[in-house]
């Protein structure tokens, strides 16, 4: 394993951090060792996405994202057995959680700022009874820096029922002030990992560097959220029957005899052209 075993986990202090700000950080999650080699592994899967049509989708100028299969990456089982993992995901969803998306964006040299948005309507779960049913973790491939398109997120607005938002995704530029003001930047550096409810209005920025800034993506559903019919998540037999039950029991998944590169389904249509 190549977490840090020894990083404390307080499971009411995620709660309380994650309901207050829709997003919680844990910093030296794994060596820089590990991570340079999950660049290894985005850089490949990136260049074998390109090279076909549906592979890679924009969102936004210079800004792409790449579903995976789990078994393209080495380091799978040890993100979504680490116990600050496993500790986030049973706290907020439950012990019944399942793996949906694996995938990473990469915003290049000139990526722009993407408008003010949400990464899906907020469901009845959360508008009507304030639970959360998802949550998308984050691991940067890099170092970030100031000039490298930081994500920016506006704290506690996983709440906001975004009546008006555009498909229920966007809001409107009159809006924007709302989020500017709780709106606060990240810089994880490698081995950091975050997690953060993917209904917390957020953005991309302008990537002012000449550095690519990938950044890997697990998403994780609460029973019943049914975010699982954007993916194509599967598994070839070897690799299943290679993994710990333990992970297993939250990977419902088809299991095949040979993987079928992934079209991507999750388009967003409202991040291609940047805010403008």
């Amino acid at each position: 394993m190549a977490a840090s075993l020894d990083i404390p986990i307080e499971r009411e202090l995620i709660r309380t951090i994650i309901e207050r700000d829709g997003i919680i950080g844990c910093t030296g999650a794994f060596s820089r060792e590990w991570v340079a080699a999950l660049r290894e592994d985005v850089d490949a899967a990136f260049e074998e996405a390109r090279s076909r049509e549906g592979g890679a989708v924009g969102r936004g100028p210079h800004r792409y994202y790449v579903e995976l299969h789990p078994e393209a990456l080495r380091g799978f089982v040890d993100l979504v057995d680490h116990p600050w993992v496993r500790a986030v995901c049973e706290t907020v969803l439950g012990p019944d959680y399942t793996i949906v998306e694996v995938g990473f964006d990469v915003p290049f040299a000139g990526a722009v700022n993407q408008p003010w948005h949400r990464d899906f309507p907020s469901p009845r779960e959360t508008v009507e009874e304030r639970r959360l049913t998802s949550l998308a973790f984050n691991v940067t491939c890099v170092d970030t820096a100031e000039d490298m398109g930081p994500f920016e997120v506006a704290l506690g607005t996983h709440w906001d029922p975004g009546t008006g938002f555009d498909h229920g995704m966007f809001p409107d530029k009159s809006q924007y002030p709302h989020f500017e003001e709780r709106a606060v930047r990240k810089y994880p550096q490698m081995g950091d990992i975050s997690a953060r409810s993917a209904l917390t209005v957020h953005r991309g920025t302008r990537n002012e560097s000449q550095l690519a800034r990938p950044v890997l993506v697990l998403g994780v559903d609460a029973p019943g959220a049914g975010n699982d019919d954007k993916h194509d998540l599967a598994v070839t037999r070897r690799f299943w029957e290679s993994l710990p039950e333990r992970v297993r029991a939250h990977l419902r998944c088809p299991v095949v005899d040979e993987l079928t590169p992934i079209t991507q389904k999750h388009t967003i249509e409202g991040l291609v052209m940047g805010e403008a």
